[in-house]
Parts: structure tokens; C-alpha cells; sequence
């Protein structure tokens, strides 16, 4: 029995209004918002701009996935900007073979392909979450002071690896995967929907994703009932850190160039998503739908205050208010379930 409908059995019968709308609030407010948008400027529904705002929220979209992971563990990672920007030079310099063609543009450069340029990308964000995960099960730092001495570790070696300077200009193969189509879909927005499509599989549909629930809801139960609660919480880092390695790869592909200062701010927009589609910043309680939809809601929003000349400075403290509105209305719900 779900736990809405334990709800009404215990009110009598009755439907669970507040359930019901916090399971869906953020689909309808998607709804909504892409209405009124859509009333204020006609060009917002046009094919080719909602195929850009598509575009636009895969690079985040990925790193919503892996974050969706940490937060149901109750943990956190303000890195992600950071070690998307360090794996994205990585794999960079193996695209272009090295350092020294950094700036040559086009097929000109020899280097060793886009496999190994993004193999090389998602090492990196694998060692980086992994080195963050045992940080804070072996050492028992807390996640928010971990990923936060990381996000300066990962900008600083992002900034010593490439000399303060970017490395731009791949070959037609690399940029396809920022910037092909398949039909009228862009590459990237494949990527972020079978990877979400198999992280949604891989939570609700697996042991693993049992155990991930369970530690985010009750650590020490999830202990007592012989988890392995350290190797879990290790393991949702390294998950984060592949999708970092992932978006690096994807983001360089699509401008053609990686930079040390890629991924800035990301942090916010991320961890903004995952908490509007619904997953607890206390743990144990979200999904990769609820993801989705706080990915797109997020794009739909910037976009269409874009559409609508809204000052960047007014966009960021839009983004900050509705952060902490879906806090405190998580932790509302949370507080009204233990009533119930």
C-alpha cells in the first residue's frame, strides 16, 4: 500500500489532497508556466525553441541524474561544476593528442579520438567522486565540507592543467555529440533521456536502488539490516562523478571548445532541480521523473525570462527563492507525514 493511500485509510476513506498535490505540483507547475509563456511570447512554443531549451537543459540534466543519487542519501556535492570542468580539459587534450595543437581548429589536429577523449573525461569524473565518496565514509567529513573543499581542488587543477586557457577546435566526430541530430532531436537530448531512462530502472527496479532508498531514509536501519552503508554513500559519489565526466564530454562537444571555467554555477541550477522534481534533501524520498521535470521546469523558466528580456541578475535570485520554497515545502510535507 502506497503511502497515500495509507493516508486516506487513516483519514476515513478520503483522498490525500496534499499528497496527490505534492506528488504532482511540479508537472503542473510545468504545465503552467509553459502556458503562460506561451500566452506572453508566441515564438515560446515555436519547434525550434523548444528543441533549444531541450538543449539547453541536457548538460544539466545529467548532472541532475547523478545528483538525484547523492541527495537521496541525504548528502550533497557542490563539486560538480568544478570536476565537470577539470574531466572536460582532460578529455579535451586527449581529443586534440596533447597540449600543443590546443588551438588548432578542425581535422587538422591528430588526436586520439572522441572514444578515448571521453573515456578519459569520465575517468576522471569517476576518480574525482570516488576520492570524495571515501572521504566521507572513511574520514566521516561531512558531504557539504568534502564537495566543497572539492570545488576548489577541481577548479584550481582545471585551471593549473590548461594554463588559465581553453582548448577548442575538435574534429566534425567529437562535435556530432554536442551538436548532431538524430532527425530533429538533438544528440544531446537522447543522452540525457536514456540516461535517465536507465538511472529510473536502476532505482526502482533493482536491489541496488532498494539499498540507496533505504539509506536515505534510516542510515542506521539500513546498518542494523547488514548494508553496507559506506560502500553505498561511496557509491552514489562515483555515480555522480560519471555523469559529471559525461556532461564535461558532451558540454565540450557542443561549444567546441572546454574551459576552465565551465560549469560555474552550476551547483545551484542542479541541486535546484532535483529538489523542485521532488526528492527530500533529507534522504529517502525522490525519483528521476521528479528529476526530469525539475530539469525541464528550470529550462523552461530561464528561457522564457530570456524571451522576455528579464536581466540575468533577476533570473538568479528567482532561481535562489524557488530553492528555498521547495525546501521549505519538503520540509512541510515531511513534518505533515509524521503527523499523519
Amino acid at each position: 500500500m502506497s503511502e497515500a493511500q495509507q493516508a486516506a485509510a487513516r483519514n476515513g476513506g478520503g483522498v490525500d489532497l496534499f499528497g496527490l498535490l505534492a506528488k504532482f505540483a511540479p508537472l503542473l507547475f510545468l504545465i503552467v508556466l509553459m502556458a503562460v509563456f506561451a500566452i506572453l511570447e508566441p515564438r515560446f512554443l515555436s519547434s525550434i525553441n523548444l528543441f533549444n531549451v531541450m538543449r539547453q537543459v541536457s548538460i544539466t540534466g545529467l548532472l541532475a541524474i547523478g545528483m538525484t543519487f547523492v541527495i537521496l542519501t541525504a548528502g550533497i556535492d557542490l563539486s560538480i561544476g568544478s570536476l565537470l570542468a577539470f574531466a572536460g580539459l582532460v578529455g579535451a587534450a586527449v581529443a586534440k593528442g596533447g597540449m600543443q595543437d590546443r588551438f588548432t581548429v578542425g581535422d587538422g589536429a591528430v588526436g586520439y579520438g572522441w572514444q578515448l577523449a571521453a573515456l578519459a573525461a569520465i575517468a576522471v569524473g569517476l576518480a574525482g567522486g570516488y576520492i570524495q565518496g571515501l572521504a566521507i565514509t572513511r574520514l566521516k567529513v561531512p558531504p557539504f565540507v568534502v564537495t566543497l573543499g572539492g570545488m576548489s581542488v577541481f577548479r584550481g587543477a582545471a585551471l593549473l592543467f590548461a594554463g588559465g586557457g581553453p582548448i577548442s577546435g575538435f574534429d566534425r566526430a567529437f562535435t556530432w555529440w554536442g551538436q548532431g541530430k538524430f532527425g530533429p532531436v538533438p544528440i544531446p537530448v537522447i543522452i540525457f533521456l536514456v540516461a535517465a531512462v536507465i538511472a529510473h530502472i536502476v532505482l526502482r527496479y533493482t536491489r541496488y536502488g532498494r539499498q540507496v532508498y533505504a539509506v536515505g531514509g534510516n542510515p542506521e536501519a539500513a546498518r542494523l539490516s547488514g548494508l553496507n552503508v559506506g560502500r553505498v554513500i561511496c557509491s552514489v559519489y562515483v555515480i555522480m562523478g560519471f555523469f559529471a565526466g559525461l556532461g564535461a564530454f558532451v558540454l565540450s562537444a557542443r561549444l567546441n571548445s572546454a574551459e576552465a571555467v565551465a560549469g560555474t554555477g552550476y551547483e545551484l541550477t542542479v541541486i535546484a532541480s532535483v529538489v523542485i522534481g521532488g526528492t527530500s534533501l533529507f534522504g529517502g524520498i525522490g525519483s528521476i521523473f521528479g528529476t526530469v521535470i525539475g530539469s525541464f521546469l528550470i529550462g523552461v523558466l530561464l528561457n522564457g525570462l530570456v524571451m522576455m528580456n528579464v536581466s540575468s541578475y533577476i533570473q538568479q535570485i528567482i532561481i535562489g527563492v524557488i530553492v528555498v520554497l521547495a525546501v521549505a515545502f519538503d520540509t512541510f510535507a515531511k513534518s505533515r507525514r509524521r503527523k499523519v
